[in-house]
């Protein structure tokens, strides 16, 4: 019995001693993953603003979507908005950034965070992925299917319908919402 009470004690050090030590790991990264974060969302604010000025963000609450909306403006007047969405996509939430023209015109699109398949549903963090859906919203629609896409952008999306799914679906409902903003918060 005294053995058991001793393994048992021995045991509850280590646990106690080892979840000090994330503690103390995780007051320590913390911060730095925070400001991590905070100046990656910057430069993807500033890359999707197509050099309009960037405006003060406004939170969007009970959209599926869109979770904030960001005013883009030049010489004091509202030209169109970045817009905050988030997606389901086939590892889990994504989020993404774009930015719309008033009419609801998709102008640029950058995916902030995702948990895809490394190779496959990835492949939408790169700039080029996002370029498919540039000029859409307005007069064309967003792509939401392959179908609705060049045969090699078809090609390139392929294996990774959900996440393609996902970003467009999310693209898509950035449109509608500018659309009911027009030039106006």
């Amino acid at each position: 019995m005294t053995k058991n009470l001793k393994y048992g004690l021995i045991l509850l050090t280590i646990c106690a001693i080892s979840a000090f030590a994330l503690a103390m790991t995780n007051s320590i990264t913390a911060p730095v993953i925070a400001q991590h974060d905070y100046e990656a969302r910057q430069l993807a604010l500033t890359a999707v603003s197509n050099g309009y000025a960037i405006g003060t963000e406004a939170a969007v609450e009970g959209d599926q979507y869109v979770t904030y909306t960001i005013d883009l403006s030049e010489n004091g007047k509202v030209v169109g908005y970045i817009v905050g969405l988030k997606g389901s996509g086939y590892g889990g939430e994504l989020t993404l950034v774009a930015s719309y023209k008033t009419s609801g015109e998709l102008m640029f699109a950058q995916l902030l965070t995702n948990s895809e398949t490394p190779g496959l549903g990835a492949k939408a963090a790169d700039v080029a992925y996002m370029t498919k859906f540039q000029g859409t919203g307005a007069d064309k629609p967003i792509p939401t299917n392959k179908s609705m896409l060049s045969d090699a952008d078809s090609q390139a999306v392929s294996g990774a319908s959900i996440t393609f799914g996902a970003v467009a679906r999310s693209l898509e409902a950035g449109s509608e919402y500018v659309k009911t903003l027009g030039g106006v918060k």
